[in-house]
């Protein structure tokens, strides 16, 4: 058996489609096959397709889930943006909130990252690269 390879990440949340919606927007991501209209019965599982192949993001009802903020969140998305001014205007166009204490607060320079939570509340950053 060769190397394993990191095939998708889902994030839990109570509403599939809204939230694949803020991330389709935000990354310019395409829905997987299959998954571009409305189940009328309410989406449980939604997948997203990165350009040109790699890990996809998937989203997956769980009417509970409400991730909290620096109170146990263990895994967070980093998603590069070429210019992180740009970057700033266009996640808060699509729907994300600026979180508040970080990075500056933390010791970390902000010129290089910003810290945000989707509409759910999941903390993501933006890294200029």
């Amino acid at each position: 058996m060769g190397p394993l390879a990191l095939f998708e990440v889902t994030l839990d949340c109570p509403e599939p489609r809204a939230l694949a919606e803020f991330y389709r927007r935000a990354l310019g991501w395409a829905y997987a096959p299959g998954h571009e209209q409305d189940d009328p019965d309410g989406d449980e599982w939604l997948v997203l397709l990165p350009p040109g192949g790699g890990t996809r993001l998937a989203f997956q009802r769980s009417p509970a889930a409400v991730p909290p903020w620096r109170t146990g969140a263990r895994v967070h998305l980093d998603v590069a943006v070429p210019d992180l001014a740009a970057g700033h205007a266009h996640l808060l166009a699509c729907g994300a909130r600026a979180l508040t204490g970080s990075p500056a607060e933390e010791g970390h320079p902000e010129d290089l990252f910003r810290v945000y939570a989707d509409p759910v509340g999941h903390p993501f950053c933006a890294t200029q690269v």
